[in-house]
């Protein structure tokens, strides 16, 4: 039986973990973690925030996905997406969600990110 989703995995390309580790660090606020050595030795990069944890793994001939996407959910999104706009990362509202305010990013690889928050019928994120 499920129980939860471990971790999400999204590709990068080689030599990206700079760029990566800025963003998902300094812009989204998460924290690297370590890899176990053997998979270290692929190169890439893990990152955590509470029980959300995304890998970004290296892959040859990186081309970013079009539509996938991990979904993350977010408190105080207004204040969120105004972090990540001044820090340079792209925000890109989308009202077609029933019940949820939400917007798309890119990492600096391309990735698309959907940051969400439920609404109260009140329009303001609980």
């Amino acid at each position: 039986m499920l129980a939860a989703v471990d971790h999400v995995q999204l590709a990068a390309p080689p030599g990206s973990e700079p760029a990566l580790r800025s963003y998902y660090v300094d812009v989204l606020g998460m924290t690297e973690i370590p890899k176990p050595p053997v998979l270290a030795a692929r190169g890439g990069c893990w990152f955590q925030a509470g029980a959300v944890q995304l890998h970004l793994g290296i892959e040859d001939h990186f081309r970013p996905a079009k539509k996938a996407h991990p979904g993350l959910r977010v408190t105080e999104i207004e204040a969120y997406a105004a972090r990540l706009t001044s820090l340079g990362a792209p925000v890109t509202w989308d009202d077609n969600l029933p019940g949820h305010l939400r917007f798309y990013s890119e990492d600096p690889v391309g990735n698309r990110l959907e940051f969400l928050e439920r609404v109260r019928s009140s329009g303001r994120g609980e």
